[in-house]
């Protein structure tokens, strides 16, 4: 089960920070999941922001936050990255024009081929990741969604998005196995408990977004690495 740092390795760091980021991948995590906002720049442009919550209203608090592109360089160079496009309408706006799929594309798609396997682009808007996977469909996309129902699940599969990421407390071995026969990958947020991190592994959960990496890692039996291991696997559809 691969251990993604939930905005970076978020307990011991601020959250959506280069730091946080930075932490988990000395720490060894498989991947980092982020949140990615579009707004305003201040002079007629727009730039992404990485923030979980609706962006203030203040143009001097919304140019504090740090961009995709820093915390990005913050990644190191083998970690998976979850880049959850924040777009729904119970979330801080939803905006039907999509503005922010065309550039969080545009910036990853220039970190070059040897970022291409790393990427996974997430959502809790069904559309935000529909048009993602139109505009890109080499990038893989996933499905955030509350309860692994069957529509849920139908959904995610018979629109091409390779994975579906419920929250924990929805998961059982039995909705594990309706995903993975669906050929979906369950990619779970967020536990930060040592004993149902081992729960998970064992029903077949295919990652587990955390808090806690170290944690998380040690639970599973795996070193908290200084360095991080050298490679990552890929993200992907199940066979």
């Amino acid at each position: 089960m691969q251990v993604v740092g939930h905005r970076g390795a978020s307990f011991a760091l601020p959250e959506n920070t280069p730091e946080a980021f930075a932490a988990a991948d000395a720490m060894g995590a498989d991947g980092v999941e982020l949140d990615v906002r579009i707004t305003g720049d201040g002079q007629g442009g727009s730039r992404l922001v990485v923030f979980h919550n609706p962006l203030p209203d203040s143009q001097s608090e919304v140019d504090s936050i740090v961009g995709l592109d820093d915390v990005l360089d913050a990644c190191g160079d083998r970690m998976l990255v979850n880049v959850e496009i924040k777009n729904s309408a119970d979330d801080g706006g939803f905006d039907p024009t999509m503005a922010v799929v065309a550039p969080t594309i545009e910036a990853l798609r220039r970190r070059g081929p040897k970022w291409s396997h790393r990427w996974l682009i997430s959502s809790f808007s069904l559309r935000t990741i529909d048009h993602c996977r139109s505009a890109a469909p080499e990038i893989p996309t996933a499905l955030l969604t509350h309860a692994p129902t069957d529509r849920a699940i139908s959904l995610a599969a018979d629109r091409g998005h390779v994975a579906i990421h419920p929250w924990v407390a929805a998961l059982d071995e039995e909705r594990v196995g309706a995903c993975h026969r669906a050929g979906l990958a369950v990619n779970t947020w967020t536990c930060n408990d040592a004993d149902r991190i081992s729960e998970l592994a064992a029903i077949g959960v295919d990652g587990v977004c955390t808090d806690v990496p170290d944690v998380a890692l040690t639970a599973l039996g795996r070193d908290v690495a200084v360095d991080g291991p050298e490679i990552s696997p890929a993200w992907g559809r199940r066979a």
